[in-house]
């Protein structure tokens, strides 16, 4: 979907904690813009999720990632949020909720072994990324 600046992807997520490989459909955004040269602004409009580049080759990076980040950041009790999803807000924190990714030749510029992963920490949920393209 394209909103009179930014495009929208649509992102739903099926399970509580995940990261879920978007570099298909955010390359699909990039050739669909016709930017050749430019940078490829990524957001996450959302204070429970986040956005991240990683190894897309070995899945068990994925896992890995989300294993250390609850283990850094436990469920507990002892949050003071009402909600009880405190530690999905701090991991959204860590991970961050925007990226940039160079395009060169029309194509988004990541290294070899790269994806961009949308990680999803309260969820299942209907999710957004904000994708603005600019070119050079």
């Amino acid at each position: 979907m394209q909103n009179k600046d930014h495009y929208v992807l649509e992102v739903p997520t099926s399970k509580s904690i995940e990261l879920v490989d978007v570099t298909d459909a955010v390359s699909g955004v990039v050739k669909k813009s016709g930017i050749k040269e430019g940078i490829c602004f990524l957001f996450v409009p959302h204070t429970t999720a986040g956005i991240t580049i990683n190894e897309n080759a070995d899945p068990d990076v994925v896992s890995d990632i989300i294993s250390g980040l609850s283990k850094a950041v436990p469920d507990s009790s002892s949050y003071r949020h009402r909600e009880g999803n405190s530690p999905a807000h701090i991991k959204s924190s860590l991970i961050g909720v925007s990226k940039s990714v160079f395009i060169g030749d029309g194509e988004l510029v990541l290294g070899t072994w790269q994806g961009i992963y949308f990680a999803e920490f309260d969820g299942p949920r209907a999710r957004k990324l904000w994708i603005k393209i600019i070119g050079t």
